[in-house]
């Protein structure tokens, strides 16, 4: 019972991370496709992350994984804070797969690290696994669309959670197996690092977007 509280209370940490990123990938869905999206982007994730659990933890001991997943994340990063016209209909089904696959892409690099501790505090027992993940669908589904709806009010809000997983791909790139003892022995280059990553990421979001709309 023990172990399967720490799942849960692991997973539902991470919700907020999860629902940033779900409702700002499916933000420029169509009303009528964006819970269609939330709800497959939840699930996808949940799937993958599952799986990543149960078989391919061993990945974090290979060097340059975090590093690759930073860059990664960073990419995923910018492109979610760019505004995207809105399309016809026909493009509906193209924007919903899209959103999808990103929210799938997002969560898997961003759970790396819940992802390693759910299993260490599942101890092998797979079972327990499963059911703290699907103990927080219904939370993570509420959130995202929650912070979708704050984000077609209040344009700031996207910048909010951009910083987010901005924030964590650099801190990826800076605990990367290779370069930890690196960072670790000069503190400054390291939050030198973080500050550039998330700033210049924010930056380029802003600027762009501003471009974009004719006022830059």
């Amino acid at each position: 019972m023990a172990q399967l509280l720490g799942i849960i209370l692991t997973d539902l940490l991470l919700c907020a991370d999860n629902a940033i990123v779900i409702g700002m990938a499916c933000r420029n869905l169509p009303e009528r496709l964006r819970m269609k999206g939330i709800v497959l982007g939840t699930v996808g994730a949940l799937v993958v992350r599952l799986a990543a659990t149960l078989i391919i933890v061993w990945l974090m001991n290979l060097s340059f994984v975090r590093l690759v997943g930073g860059a990664a994340l960073v990419f995923i990063g910018c492109k979610l804070m760019v505004k995207e016209e809105a399309g016809a209909d026909i493009k509906a089904a193209n924007s919903l797969l899209s959103a999808v696959a990103t929210v799938i892409a997002a969560d898997a690099i961003m759970g790396i690290d819940n992802i390693m501790a759910v299993a260490g505090i599942s101890d092998g027992h797979s079972v327990m696994v499963i059911i703290g993940l699907c103990i927080s669908v219904p939370i993570m589904v509420f959130g995202s669309t929650f912070v979708a709806k704050l984000m077609d009010r209040f344009a700031f809000i996207v910048y909010i959670g951009a910083a987010v997983i901005l924030y964590a791909a650099a801190r990826m790139i800076v605990e990367e197996k290779v370069t930890v003892a690196w960072f670790e022995a000069h503190e400054a280059v390291r939050w030198i690092v973080i500050i550039a990553v998330t700033g210049g990421g924010l930056l380029f979001g802003y600027l762009y977007n501003r471009r974009k709309t004719g006022r830059g």
